[in-house]
């Protein structure tokens, strides 16, 4: 189990808190300069936070508190921690066997063992062939797979992956998913991701923190981060296109600048005429042919293909809203979807989730 609790003001803001077991990987997503490599460097040691905590295993690594300062902060090389950088880092005058043997220099004496262990691990990756090349005769996987190899050497507790595989294609890219994927199985130690692409999070990680601005806004599944954001600025930063703002009533939910009232699940910690923002997922919109009393006009406005998949951009007709809505390309084409006509939107309120408005710089923004 890995547990931080981390909070300073300079030079770089953070206030982040999070838990992750062993097997487990943990995202870490946000804008840049949001804090998320700041939380990698902080936990390797490459820097201090003024007050909290950093424990792994059991160990604690780091504590500081306002009182006594900094009473705990083990040295990067005295944490068992496996650090894969976005840039590779490779030693340019090395072998790519050379470079898994640095970190075994501390723990193995011997030149022969030092070698083997090393090549153990790059045939783990699949590159075992590749032992001999210079690091500028190696493709960028196969770079990231030696640095990847390197960073296991030291038989971390934790591994420490800062935007991996933002450098590679795409093809390359899901062969290094694969090989993470094999991999958690197992190292079984806890793992965190840093990556600025939502759908490389929610394909991975087993729970995603939302970081901006150096504060961790919401932790969760990423079934329930996408549908169930904290607050706005959660929903904005995890990029949910059908979000608006309304007033919340006991139980009622009236839309900004359109007629239609919402039934909504009162859970009783909104009070009475509060604005809200909310979302509704996917699959809290149809469209339907005839209209209805709860359903509402718009217009399509357009249709992009993605294969099998269309995206369908919707404006609500007497009203600035737009709608997105994704479907099937049979679905498309039997509601007689096309550019300029009108269709008859309707939304789930069961499936409304509606959530505290606040801005960024608001101290409550982190609160439920």
């Amino acid at each position: 189990m890995f547990k931080i609790k981390l909070s300073q003001t300079m030079p770089n803001p953070l206030q982040l808190s999070l838990e992750c077991s062993s097997g487990e990987l943990h995202a870490l997503v946000g804008p840049s300069g949001s804090g998320k490599t700041t939380a990698l460097r902080t936990i390797a040691g490459l820097s201090n936070a003024q007050t909290g905590s950093i424990e792994c295993d059991g160990e604690i690594w780091f504590d500081a508190n306002e009182s006594n300062g900094i009473t705990t902060s083990l040295c990067p090389a005295e944490r068992s921690c496996g650090f894969l950088f976005q840039q590779y880092a490779l030693f340019p005058h090395l072998s790519a066997l050379e470079n898994v043997c640095i970190p075994l220099y501390n723990s193995v004496a011997e030149s022969g063992e030092r070698q083997a262990q090393a090549r153990q691990l790059l045939n783990r990756m699949g590159i075992g062939e590749l032992a001999n090349r210079m690091p500028n005769q190696l493709s960028g996987g196969q770079q990231q797979r030696v640095a990847l190899a390197r960073a296991l050497a030291r038989s971390p507790k934790i591994l420490l992956l800062d935007e991996p595989f933002s450098a590679v294609d795409a093809p390359t890219r899901q062969g290094l998913y694969k090989t993470l994927a094999e991999l958690r199985k197992d190292l079984n130690i806890p793992i965190l991701l840093v990556t600025h692409d939502l759908r490389e999070a929610d394909l991975l990680a087993d729970r995603i923190t939302v970081i901006d601005q150096g504060v961790g806004l919401q932790t969760a599944p990423p079934k329930v981060l996408f549908e169930r954001p904290r607050n706005s600025r959660v929903a904005e930063l995890v990029g949910i296109n059908n979000k608006f703002e309304g007033v919340f009533n006991a139980g009622k939910l009236t839309w900004n600048g359109c007629q239609q009232i919402f039934e909504v699940i009162d859970k009783g910690k909104i009070p009475p005429h509060t604005p809200v923002a909310w979302v509704v997922p996917a699959d809290g919109l149809s469209l339907h042919q005839q209209s209805s009393t709860t359903s509402i006009e718009a217009h399509v406005e357009q249709i992009s293909t993605l294969g099998q998949i269309a995206v369908i951009q919707l404006l609500l007709n007497n009203a600035t809203h737009t709608l997105t809505w994704e479907a099937s390309a049979a679905e498309v084409k039997r509601l007689g979807l096309e550019v300029g006509k009108n269709t008859h939107v309707q939304i789930d309120g069961s499936k409304i989730h509606i959530m505290p408005l606040r801005p960024i710089n608001d101290p409550r923004r982190f609160t439920s």
